[in-house]
């Protein structure tokens, strides 16, 4: 190869080429050029004559795909439309609710958008980025959860359509951005800031958030009640948030959606326990305890062998006095209401423990969750106690009444009310006729709360 000129001098019918058949339009070193016969066929593609029909081939060949970036954006596109046209329904108050059945058979009826998606066995990218945002949209704001998904489907559709004009899709993404922060600064302009002292514009912002759920019937008596949760947990003067975990809400079946109630307390679904416990305590001294007033176990590796009754019988005194010694310092202490942590590995209290405490009046509500310690804990203004070393009278709680008292029916719950030094926290007890309505007018009450927790976060 001693020229660097010109072109090929013949046409090439094979993917195979020799030296001596071509020449090169410009100088490649001659330390690659021993490489190039091991490479025949691929260095044949690349010298092929461009007017010749192989190579119009193979470039159909190699870009016949140019079309699929088109096909993937339009399934997208289909994909966050159908998400929107789901839910579309279900917007504003002639929105409809939707009965989502469940693999295992569990019904929910709700017009909730963030529910409704959760439900919603989402397969496709696009779609699940929806459904992320309505998921974001609850976090961050509580409501609007449907509207903001059907504001996007309705912008790819849009966009669908300047896309088919051929608008770059660069282009139509500017222009969005710009139309958003257009839409912001006209609604900035037309709002009004509200105070935490304007009670009835509250209600009313309240009351316009349930007017579009299932317990919109319902919305002269949970608007007002969502109002007063969130005022018993802020400070007008200087909060700025509302941290939603100081207002537990507790559902119980019994009664109606208008039976709901505000508790300025501890509302517990547990019923006293024991075979004869006291329902009514005045001028309670309540412990919250994290440790077991049960026989301990073994451990894995070690086993109690019994030879005779003798035997068992030492077993059970030590047991029996393992109990009263714990029940002793309960009394020594002055407590009269005893709260014990739900246990995992073992019984929380035996029946031996719940005997003795009977017998000294002590009412024990068992089976406290370990997520609602640390809300009991500060509604109280007390510490978990976790060991018996530290049940003393300075880590109990007081409070003016602590009784058992009905909400419909058969059904009990034990409220806990003037409470002394409490915490900012409040709690309300959701009632309805079942659970269907129940879970509704919970997820109801949710966004109400996220409606006013946003009016004081801009205020």
């Amino acid at each position: 190869m001693t020229s660097h000129q010109t072109k090929f001098t013949g046409k090439i019918d094979k993917p195979t080429v020799r030296q001596s058949e071509c020449v090169l339009a410009s100088p490649i070193p001659s330390k690659y050029l021993v490489s190039i016969r091991g490479h025949q066929s691929l260095f044949a593609k690349m010298v092929v004559n461009p007017a010749s029909g192989d190579t119009r081939k193979m470039q159909s060949g190699a870009f016949k795909d140019k079309s699929k970036p088109k096909d993937i954006r339009s399934s997208n596109i289909t994909a966050g439309k159908a998400v929107a046209d789901a839910i579309r329904t279900s917007l504003g108050p002639r929105g409809m609710d939707k009965m989502i059945q469940s693999a295992n058979g569990d019904v929910t009826i709700t017009n909730d958008g963030a529910t409704i998606l959760k439900q919603m066995n989402v397969m496709h990218p696009a779609a699940k980025m929806l459904v992320e945002l309505s998921r974001s949209q609850d976090i961050e704001a509580g409501d609007g959860t449907t509207s903001v998904v059907v504001i996007a489907g309705s912008l790819l559709e849009a966009a669908e359509k300047l896309l088919a004009r051929g608008i770059h899709p660069s282009a139509i993404s500017d222009a969005f951005q710009i139309a958003a922060n257009k839409s912001v600064e006209i609604l900035t302009k037309m709002s009004r800031r509200i105070e935490l002292n304007d009670r009835e514009s509250l209600v009313q912002s309240a009351s316009t958030s349930l007017n579009s759920k299932v317990v919109s019937q319902h919305s002269s008596q949970l608007a007002p009640l969502a109002v007063d949760a969130i005022l018993k947990v802020t400070d007008p003067a200087k909060d700025d948030n509302v941290d939603l975990k100081d207002i537990k809400v507790i559902c119980q079946l019994g009664g109606t959606v208008d039976d709901t109630e505000l508790v300025d307390g501890l509302v517990f679904t547990q019923r006293p326990a024991g075979a004869n416990p006291p329902r009514k305590v005045e001028k309670a001294k309540i412990g919250l305890i994290q440790f077991c007033i049960s026989p301990p176990k073994t451990d894995m590796d070690h086993n109690v062998i019994v030879s005779d009754y003798a035997a068992m019988d030492r077993v059970l005194k030590e047991e029996r006095a393992y109990i009263l010694n714990i029940v002793k310092q309960i009394k020594k202490a002055g407590c009269n209401v005893l709260l014990i942590q739900k246990s995992i590995l073992r019984d929380a209290v035996s029946d031996l423990a719940l005997h003795f405490l009977d017998k000294i009046k002590v009412m024990v509500i068992k089976d406290v969750e370990r997520e609602d310690i640390e809300f009991v804990s500060k509604t109280l203004n007390c510490r978990p106690i976790a060991s018996l070393d530290h049940f003393t009278a300075e880590n109990l709680a007081s409070a003016d009444l602590v009784e058992e008292v009905s909400t419909g029916g058969t059904n009990k719950v034990v409220k806990v009310t003037g409470i002394q030094n409490q915490g900012k926290t409040v709690t309300v007890l959701v009632q309805g006729s079942n659970k269907l309505v129940l879970a509704e007018a919970e997820r109801s009450l949710h966004d109400a709360l996220c409606v006013i927790r946003c009016l004081v976060r801009n205020r």
